[in-house]
């Protein structure tokens, strides 16, 4: 069998064998559902708040503040349109460059008259100007959410979050951070930084697909986004996901043990990559942060070349999984919106590489050696079937 190399963990990551093991009982003997009164359901009711106890150690809160959802888009959509719902926000003010289902979430609302919406102007790295935040925070009074990402899913770029969190409390607005890709990654206590919707995704750590979780402060009282029974707290309807729950806290509670050790490891990969590929590639440069960035994801500009409309598929015919952004629009011909917002030439290719725990350096030269056949012989290195 030819030889993969998996640097596409932006998107997804593997499932540990670990959070597998702890999964598997509520697949197999631990049925019950968490709903029920009699013992099978005790069991497993005991399980999910557990999970919930665990989660919301973890980030600081409370367990009344932690909510588990299908996954990250869920829980996005959940606090961008309860908070106008609910909470009578009448602006939100976010960026060019976020996920499409926060931007696309904001745009449902604008469409259809229930809110403002004021864009922040964004740096060449995907980075909001907070200079021009305050401003527009400052321009009104009208009830208003802030939603910025806390690290951009395709640049890397990384924001200040506390400087975030402090200019919205200056302000007096709610604040939603899709911290999608940083759960897990980075350490976030939010008794630290005080924000009131935070989203996380059990698959970008290491844990199953199809499960994930919002954290919504205290002071946030909104009504169930998905109506029907009276599960999670009356907050959110449907028989749990309850592997994927149990699966979600163990996958999160290995990724903060062991956080310090795959920060370095990490790290380092990407540090290696990013000097064998400039000297591959001279003319290449990195979008994103050069310092202030996710420590996962590098997010290179090739030059124009013959072989630019068809590297991501050169790539993957040599054995490589990467990117071209967010794996929710992979399939798009068209440059991503978070490139054209930070003015990035059409005419140049840019990839994602991101990378993992399981990543190596046998990986990466493996990749550099591929990526260099593929650039010296441009579309002629791929025999595409007729």
């Amino acid at each position: 069998m030819s030889r993969r190399v998996y640097l596409d963990n932006a998107a997804t990551t593997p499932i540990r064998q670990e959070v597998l093991e702890a999964m598997m009982p509520f697949l197999t003997s631990n049925f019950g559902n968490p709903s029920s009164i009699h013992q099978d359901g005790r069991t497993t009711r005991a399980a999910i708040e557990g999970a919930r106890k665990m989660v919301a150690g973890l980030i600081g809160a409370s367990t009344g503040e932690i909510f588990f959802t299908s996954g990250g888009t869920e829980s996005n959509n959940m606090a961008i349109k309860c908070a106008v719902t609910d909470l009578g926000v009448k602006r939100i003010i976010t960026s060019p460059a976020e996920h499409h289902c926060v931007k696309n979430s904001v745009e449902h609302l604008h469409n259809r008259h229930m809110v403002g919406v004021d864009l922040v102007r964004i740096d060449r790295y995907g980075l909001p100007d907070f200079a021009h935040l305050e401003e527009l925070l400052s321009s009104s009074d009208a009830p208003t959410l802030v939603s910025l990402m806390h690290a951009n899913n395709e640049l890397g770029s990384l924001l200040d979050l506390d400087a975030l969190s402090t200019l919205c409390k200056k302000y007096g607005a709610w604040l939603h951070s899709d911290t999608v890709q940083t759960i897990g990654h980075y350490q976030i206590n939010v008794q630290q930084t005080p924000i009131d919707f935070l989203s996380g995704a059990a698959h970008k750590f290491y844990g199953p697909k199809g499960i994930g979780f919002i954290y919504i402060h205290n002071r946030c009282h909104i009504e169930p986004f998905i109506d029907g029974g009276s599960q999670e707290r009356n907050m959110r309807a449907g028989t749990e996901n309850i592997s994927g729950i149990v699966g979600l806290a163990k996958a999160m509670q290995l990724a903060y043990t062991e956080l310090s050790e795959d920060v370095a490891l990490i790290s380092e990969l990407k540090a290696y990559m990013k000097e064998r590929i400039s000297e591959i590639c001279p003319d290449v440069y990195f979008n994103g942060h050069p310092t202030q960035s996710l420590y996962t994801v590098l997010n290179v500009s090739f030059p124009p070349g013959p072989y630019a409309e068809l590297l991501i598929m050169s790539l993957d015919i040599a054995g490589i999984s990467a990117s071209g952004g967010s794996a929710c629009s992979s399939g798009a011909e068209s440059q991503s919106h978070v490139l054209n917002a930070i003015g990035h030439p059409t005419n140049r290719k840019a990839v994602r590489f991101s990378f993992s725990r399981n990543t190596t350096r046998e990986d990466i030269d493996f990749t550099i050696d591929q990526l260099a056949g593929i650039l010296a012989m441009g579309v002629h290195a791929v025999s595409l079937p007729a």
